[in-house]
């Protein structure tokens, strides 16, 4: 029988592929914290000094499965999000 896998304290980030604002996250995905659920959304940004970084935004998976809380990007709904893959 095959072990199965732990994903705790473990997350992944996808390329948003259909972007249709600067709003909307460059990458969207999910991460366990302990054990917790949580979406993840990432914004590719530059300092004034020109270096660029990631912003980070992560909320809380709702348990009933339906939409998805605002964020920095608007409401958005997980459940029909063909980039999300789970």
């Amino acid at each position: 029988m095959a072990k199965q896998y732990d994903d705790t304290n473990r997350g992944a980030l996808f390329k948003e592929q259909d972007k249709q604002s600067d709003k909307h996250p460059d990458y969207k995905g999910s991460i366990n914290v302990d054990g917790t659920d949580y979406w993840l959304s990432a914004w590719i940004k530059e300092a004034e000094s020109g270096r660029k970084y990631m912003s980070l935004s992560v909320q809380p998976k709702d348990k009933q499965g339906s939409k998805r809380t605002a964020t920095k990007a608007g409401a958005t709904d997980a459940d029909s999000d063909p980039s999300i893959p789970f």
